[in-house]
């Protein structure tokens, strides 16, 4: 965006934005006249090939009223997410700050700021605002901020670089106060716990000298390694946003203050009332210092999934080039490089093995502990690890396109988001930080009036305790710290939350909606039966039978034709093939006559099934499809072809109805069959001859009463369902990560994975709950005590030193809580469903 001036010298803002939709010049004509209406707009160019409309307003651009009208007339407007990378945020109410800021400029949709993982995401009309506007708009909020990419393993070591010499310079500041506060705290308090202590002061040093001793090393202590909350609060202060900072900075400068002038100028307070309060103000910093310094820490922690999964990428790949093998840096691989990998490497990117075989133990990104064969053909993914063979394989991708990096991608958005339950908090924090302020100087106005003598040193003492106790750190920390750890745990069970709502919404789903092909079962049919008649062996009807399905593309076919061929028969060459649409097929192989097909086939070809009627009558039960094949004109076997369920399948079932939850299944299916899949199963309900469109019609059915729904399919051919549903769980393998439709990604083939999920939003919520249950309920009951509400009735104070303590352990209460879901134990973990980092770490020794 720019400004000029008008011709009638008001100010003239520009405003360009892309469109999409526009095929032809009335589309043109559509998107400008519908503009061209919108209060403010001078003027309206629409480009159709670079797929712009470029206005000018008439004072401040309105982007909102501009898209409105474009969606109006039938078009949209592209969206663009920018991730920052924010510095110096400290509290709840630096992140409402953060955020206003960024949601003021024109072209930004929302924006959504996280404290714990320091990290900003602003969803923005594309080509509106550009990431030097968003830096520019932090900055003005009081804080610094850059770009944010994709975590790399060179970006990941620079960001704990940076957390890491912050932590130090903490410990450094922290240290340093310790040292210069423990000298004023013994000569002041010493003196007044100690008798023998306060014997040796009053004679050996004396008063005023101690005061002047305490004051030397209070100002070196507020003007050192204090000062960080004076740079921080100060300037917030005088810009109306008061924050955490700023009401350390009050209590300290006031307690400090008026020590001063009772140590240099007694005469101007009330008689009385000369008493100083240095060590309060120095306390108070190193206690505030020991609980960042404890946070920085813990924070630290919070993020280990995120430093993992870098820690998964290889730094170099052994690239052919030309005649030679030269090793490489990892952002010098291109697409289409020749890369070598030996045994025990990790594979540096994605591809398609080129030569040679092996296997590859890909639980880092599966969950899956069994390596997995690979040879020439097969895909590999970048940071799995070779484990026998050598081989050599064809880069397909690099850089974010990478499995790999597509994951650390989605942990990255989920760890950044905002559950609905956060809204509560932002709502309190925006009010919170200035009716501390409020409260405060109530509380030193009420002290002060009504108080006992001396009025000033209590109306002090008790404002300073107020602004001290009440820091919104715990508030701030609450919720985000939570959703890090909780993601990052299921990031490591193989589960990846494309969007942090899901993390919240999946923990109130009801009821469970399985697709059936795919999910409950292997997704592809095998032989399960073969029953020949008298006079006729199985694997020579199988063989017959085979080499006529060799013609067929039909699944029920390969499956046939797999069969024979994993028992090594031979299969004859084949005459006069002919496929009967709805029937079945037939052909002349080696001489012989062969049909094969459904009941109503043998009908027409007037054999009669009635023999095998009780045969085809319990595979029906069972699930399976029974087809009937015939040879030289007579009844030669009955074959039953089945989408085998997968192992795995009854126990996720059986742990989702421990879970409290009622499974249904969605399937094409006749009724018979999709019955006798929910008996085995036992599945509480079943939604069958359903198409594919028919989907979003079962879950709306299912939805019946308020249920909360979750889908759960193969995240492509069901992406209606998935996204019509509550909470879509799409099963993956790997390589189908990046599933628009689904909320959630199972890397995993294995639906063990849901109830893993569920059970890990649950202990997320709880957690979450938890901690703003302690951090409001802290501040509710501390601060009206921290004011001297108990004070008439038992004489009991808060001092600001026990309240900077107890605001410090607030927050590492707060931090340690939801340090506890590292430890979440998956309902669902065996020897099939491994923790695919932690397999990887051991297998690596790391």
């Amino acid at each position: 965006m720019s400004s000029v001036a008008s011709r009638s010298g008001a100010p003239l803002s520009r405003l360009s934005l892309p469109i999409e939709g526009m095929t032809c010049a009335s589309c043109v004509g559509r998107v400008e006249r519908a503009l061209t209406a919108v209060p403010g707009v001078q003027t309206a160019s629409v480009n159709l090939a670079t797929e712009r409309a470029d206005l000018s307003f008439i004072g401040a651009p309105d982007p909102q009223a501009a898209v409105r009208a474009i969606e109006r007339a039938g078009y949209t407007v592209r969206e663009a997410t920018t991730e920052l990378s924010i510095e110096g945020m400290t509290c709840a109410s630096c992140v409402g700050r953060v955020e206003r800021g960024l949601a003021q400029l024109p072209g930004v949709i929302a924006a959504s700021v996280n404290l714990a993982t320091e990290r900003a995401q602003v969803r923005h009309l594309a080509g509106t605002v550009s990431v030097a506007d968003l830096v520019a708009a932090v900055e003005n909020a009081g804080y610094t901020a850059r770009a944010a990419g994709v975590s790399t393993a060179a970006a990941g070591d620079q960001e704990e670089e940076r957390r890491e010499a912050e932590a130090r310079a903490l410990r450094r500041s922290l240290l340093l106060a310790a040292v210069l506060t423990l000298p004023v705290f013994i000569l002041e308090m010493g003196s007044h716990l100690v008798p023998a202590m306060h014997h040796w002061v009053m004679h050996a040093v004396g008063l005023q000298t101690s005061w002047y001793l305490q004051f030397a090393l209070a100002t070196l202590v507020l003007f050192g390694p204090g000062l960080r909350f004076f740079r921080k609060g100060v300037p917030a202060l005088l810009r109306g946003a008061p924050d955490m900072n700023s009401l350390v900075s009050l209590g300290t400068a006031a307690a400090y203050g008026y020590s001063v002038v009772a140590t240099f100028a007694p005469g101007v307070l009330p008689p009385g009332t000369a008493n100083v309060y240095f060590e309060a103000a120095v306390v108070i910093v190193t206690l505030i210092l020991l609980g960042r310094t404890l946070e920085a820490r813990a924070k630290g922690r919070t993020s280990q999934a995120i430093k993992r999964l870098v820690g998964l990428q290889a730094r170099t790949a052994r690239v052919q080039r030309g005649d030679e093998t030269v090793e490489v840096p990892l952002d010098e691989v291109t697409l289409g490089d020749v890369v070598l990998v030996r045994p025990g490497e990790k594979v540096p990117v994605d591809g398609a093995v080129l030569e040679g075989a092996s296997y590859v133990d890909e639980s880092m990104i599966t969950g899956e502990p069994v390596p997995v064969a690979k040879a020439v053909g097969a895909e590999v993914v970048g940071g799995t690890l070779n484990t026998t063979g050598a081989f050599s394989f064809r880069v397909t991708k690099v850089g974010g396109d990478t499995v790999l990096a597509q994951i650390i991608r989605l942990v990255e958005q989920a760890q950044g988001s905002k559950l609905p339950i956060q809204a509560l908090v932002d709502r309190v924090t925006m009010w919170f930080v200035p009716a501390v302020m409020a409260a405060a100087a109530l509380t030193f106005l009420v002290w002060l009036v009504l108080g006992p003598a001396p009025a000033l040193t209590f109306a002090l003492v008790n404002a300073v305790a107020v602004l001290i106790i009440a820091c919104p750190c715990a508030m701030g920390l609450a919720t985000p710290t939570s959703i890090m750890v909780g993601t990052g745990r299921a990031a490591e069970l193989g589960v990846l939350f494309r969007k942090g709502e899901a993390l919240q919404a999946l923990r109130d789903v009801s009821v469970i909606a399985l697709d059936k092909t795919g999910t409950l079962t292997k997704g592809r049919p095998e032989l399960t039966d073969l029953e020949p008649a008298d006079g006729f062996q199985a694997d020579e009807v199988l063989a017959l039978v085979a080499a006529v399905e060799t013609r067929s593309e039909h699944p029920i076919a390969e499956a046939i034709v797999a069969a024979a061929r994993a028992r090594g028969l031979a299969l004859a060459t084949i005459e006069r093939f002919e496929a009967v649409p709805g029937f079945g097929v037939s052909a002349r192989v080696a001489g012989r006559t062969v049909a094969v097909g459904a009941d109503r086939y043998m009908t027409r070809l007037g054999l009669e099934v009635a023999a095998f009627r009780p045969t085809a009558q319990r595979l029906g039960e069972q699930g399976r499809s029974p087809l009937y094949a015939a040879i030289d004109g007579r009844l030669a076997a009955v074959i039953a072809v089945a989408d085998p369920i997968k192992e795995s399948t009854p126990a996720a079932i059986q742990a989702l109805h421990a879970l409290g939850l009622k499974v249904a299944m969605i399937t094409g299916d006749n009724a018979a069959t999709a019955a006798a899949i929910a008996r085995q199963l036992g599945i509480d309900e079943v939604a069958a001859e359903v198409l594919p469109d028919g989907k979003v019609a079962a879950l709306k059915r299912f939805r019946a009463g308020g249920a909360k729904v979750a889908f759960v399919g193969d995240g492509i051919n069901d992406a209606p369902a998935l996204a019509e549903a509550d909470v879509g769980l799409a099963i993956g393998t790997g390589t189908d990560v990046a599933i628009e439709a689904a909320d959630v990604v199972l890397m995993s083939g294995d639906l063990r994975g849901v109830p893993n999920a569920i059970a890990l939003s649950q202990a997320t919520i709880r957690n979450i709950k938890q901690n703003l249950f302690w951090a409001f309920a802290y501040n509710a009951v501390l601060i009206p005590v921290a004011a001297g509400l108990l004070y008439p009735f038992n004489g009991t104070l808060l001092s600001p030193i026990f309240a900077a303590a107890a605001m410090a352990l607030s927050s590492v209460f707060v931090l340690g809580n939801a340090l506890r879901l590292k430890r979440f134990h998956a309902p669902m973990q065996a020897d099939t469903l491994g923790t695919g980092m932690a397999e990887s770490e051991r297998e690596t020794g790391r």
